[in-house]
């Protein structure tokens, strides 16, 4: 399982910080996007400090095992929230479930690490 782990941890870590630059750095096509849906440009930035975090996190949690949960478990709740803020929108389900596959990877990540153990 650990190599399984691995490989999904790399993945994970790599989308999760390119998801998460354009958040972090304010990017004027991720200000407009998120503003639509009602977050702040301060938030957005911490949203996207968390999804760099966690994806480096995950990617860390392959020599420290705590972190290979943790930082999963985290980017979970972010995932979540995304969602939870496209409902809110009122968001079309195919604009709802963007998230989806980061969610599904970072889900992924947790059991697998934990499967590790």
């Amino acid at each position: 399982m650990f190599i399984a782990f691995v490989i999904v941890a790399v993945i994970t870590a790599i989308l999760f910080v390119l998801a998460g630059l354009p958040k972090l750095l304010a990017q004027p096509a991720m200000v407009t996007e998120l503003g639509r849906l009602g977050v702040a440009p301060g938030f957005m930035r911490i949203v996207g400090l968390l999804e760099v975090l966690g994806g480096l996190g995950v990617l860390a949690g392959i020599w420290i095992g705590i972190l290979g949960i943790l930082a999963p478990a985290g980017l979970i709740l972010v995932m979540l929230g995304a969602i939870g803020t496209h409902v809110r929108a009122g968001d079309t389900a195919n604009q709802t479930l963007r998230p989806l596959p980061l969610l599904i990877l970072a889900i992924a990540a947790l059991v697998l690490r934990v499967l590790a153990f």
